[in-house]
């Protein structure tokens, strides 16, 4: 089966080539192994103000199953020192 593996969110960018998989669980190891990269390569990201998702579809782009990853803060961070506060 072919699958998709579709940025979207803080992140865009659309899988035009796709992967060839035996199996929908193998999908889904490939998939956290991608988003885990995109994490890696782009942290802040996670920290844009939105969700960094990752759909995969099938050949007829129907969606078999997303991933999102979010940070949220932490109201306990607004007593921090500013250190440990984000800086924008």
């Amino acid at each position: 089966m072919r699958c998709f593996f579709n940025l979207a969110g803080a992140i865009y960018d659309r899988d035009v080539e796709g992967y060839e998989v035996a199996s929908i669980d193998q999908a889904r190891v490939l998939a956290a192994q991608h988003v885990a990269e995109v994490i890696r390569d782009r942290p802040e990201a996670v920290w844009a103000g939105e969700e960094v998702c990752l759909e995969v579809t099938d050949e007829h782009q129907l969606i078999l199953f997303t991933i999102i990853v979010v940070g949220v803060d932490s109201p306990a961070g607004a007593g921090q020192p500013s250190s440990f506060r984000p800086t924008s």
